[in-house]
């Protein structure tokens, strides 16, 4: 039976730290729904009713699309879902409100300070909760992980800078044509600019 709780317990904080995968879910009017599976160390509780997420570059930014364009004043909606694929069943999911935050933005480095930053790093999505929903998660099966797959950090590490900042360049909207917040790599040490 699902329960709904108001901010995230101790309990639902451990259940998170104990998961090395989480799906992301975005919706913008007259879009398409976006769901995204995210790995790595890339996942923060910050308080009971805040958390955040490392984004790293990959094959599109709807998520950064779709918040904007959904946004009210408080952040676009933004559901995340843990499961357990371990004992006990469990499923957890995070309603809330979420806005990227990029490298030259203001509040990056208090954010950024929650992380290890992973190649590739291009933004991270700073979350309020409104809301969490606990559910029994019979029907997920039990797995066991075998290992990170090393392929993107891999892939980040070794790009061109110029040849990567091009490519992020002109990804300014998402596959429905909604404006993205522009992006470029968090590179340590480096001035926080925006990219043309």
């Amino acid at each position: 039976m699902a329960e709904f709780f108001d901010e995230l317990s101790a309990a639902h904080r451990a259940m998170i730290a104990a998961q090395p995968v989480f799906f992301v879910a975005t919706a913008a009017e007259d879009a398409r729904i976006n769901l995204s599976p995210k790995g790595y160390d890339a996942f923060r509780v910050l308080a009971p009713k805040r958390v955040a997420y490392l984004d790293l570059g990959g094959s599109g930014n709807e998520t950064n699309a779709h918040l904007l364009a959904d946004d009210k004043g408080a952040g676009g909606r933004i559901t995340l879902m843990f499961c357990n694929f371990r004992q006990p069943a469990l499923i957890l999911r995070i309603y809330g409100r979420g806005r990227p935050v990029v490298p030259w933005d203001r509040g990056w480095d208090e954010l950024a300070a929650h992380f290890t930053m992973l190649p590739g790093t291009r933004q991270i999505f700073d979350i309020a909760v409104e809301s969490v929903q606990t559910s029994c998660g019979y029907g997920v099966p039990l797995m066991t992980l075998e290992r990170e797959r090393p392929t993107l950090l891999k892939h980040h590490a070794k790009a061109d800078p110029a040849e990567w900042a091009g490519k992020y360049r002109t990804r300014r909207t998402s596959i429905d044509g909604l404006p993205a917040k522009p992006t470029d790599r968090y590179i340590a040490g480096a001035p926080g600019t925006v990219p043309d």
